[in-house]
């Protein structure tokens, strides 16, 4: 049986639910003229010479006008993606490269945190660079609520996400791990960002001041974070949302999905001992850090089912306004 959503969360959603194609780029430049604002477009990238190219294309599009600033942060790649990105427009650093005091970059989220000290946008919007729909929508509804909306300060894409399955695109199936894991959580612990529809996704922008304010989790923990310190921080009215479509990109398997909800985990825990909510020490020993050895299963060669220990640790950066970077 369903029932109609709390009154809040239904007038949140009306007032802060965008669409990529509420206003023209046009349009979207007035108001970032009028504004004095800059944009920066940063996309993590690591072995992604499939799909790079097409997606610094996209954005170089929008370049001078809508863009002011594109760079890609390259996680070490093997397979020519950082000239694929240089060749098509954007500036390429190698995110070991940047704040090196801080030691290997620790996957995406790091390298996230780690772009705010090599880009200078007053607005900073964050791309995955292994869609291979590349189009400048992303970017152009990602932009939309920050400028038709002043008092927004983060924004989320969403979008429809076929699944692609022993070689067939199936139409819908993406988001496994946030249905499974992130959206229960949501609703639980933090109901305010129930009404987001994709709170995972790849595709999200925010204010300079909101995001150099604000902590980051390494790897794949940083979208969580970052919705629930700037809940914290601005409240559920400075986020927003923006439908963009479709996204078509690599769909990870199962065993990858599952390490990525044990991160996911992790800072969900951590975020309720920060909130006093839960006491971690309780739970996981003096120190109170979750710990980061996760076990899944393989069959061997023998043909028996073996445990395999992976190292799935998040860690917290700082926020950069506490970080001496320049």
């Amino acid at each position: 049986m369903t029932t109609p959503p709390p009154p809040d969360l239904a007038a949140w959603f009306d007032n802060r639910t965008f669409s990529a194609r509420d206003a023209t780029v046009s349009q979207l430049v007035a108001h970032k003229r009028e504004q004095g604002v800059s944009v920066s477009v940063v996309l993590p990238a690591r072995n992604e010479a499939e799909t790079v190219e097409g997606m610094v294309a996209a954005v170089a599009e929008l370049s001078g006008s809508l863009v002011d600033e594109l760079v890609v942060m390259d996680g070490g790649s093997t397979d020519g993606t950082p000239d694929l990105a240089a060749r098509a427009g954007a500036r390429v650093h190698a995110d070991a490269n940047v704040l090196p005091d801080y030691g290997p970059c620790l996957g995406k989220g790091d390298a996230l945190w780690r772009s705010l000290t090599v880009t200078s946008g007053d607005v900073v919007a964050f791309v995955d660079s292994d869609i291979k729909n590349p189009s400048p929508d992303f970017v152009v509804g990602l932009l939309t609520p920050l400028l038709l909306a002043p008092d927004v300060a983060l924004v989320k894409a969403f979008y429809e996400r076929p699944l692609q399955t022993e070689g067939q695109l199936q139409p819908s199936g993406g988001g496994r791990v946030t249905e499974l894991l992130a959206r229960p959580l949501l609703n639980l612990l933090w109901p305010p960002l129930g009404g987001l529809i994709q709170p995972l996704s790849g595709e999200y922008a925010g204010r300079r001041d909101l995001l150099e304010a604000i902590p980051f989790f390494t790897g794949y923990g940083v979208e969580l974070g970052m919705l629930v310190d700037t809940l914290e921080a601005v409240g559920i009215d400075a986020i927003a949302q923006v439908d963009v479509g479709e996204r078509i990109h690599h769909n990870q398997p199962l065993d990858a999905l599952s390490r990525m909800a044990y991160a996911i985990s992790q800072v969900a825990f951590l975020r309720l001992d920060a909130e006093a909510r839960l006491s971690l020490s309780g739970v996981f020993g003096a120190d109170g850090a979750p710990p980061g050895r996760y076990v899944q299963f393989a069959r061997s060669d023998d043909g028996q089912m073996r445990p395999e220990t992976r190292d799935v640790t998040v860690v917290q950066r700082p926020p950069i306004t506490s970080v001496a970077t320049r």
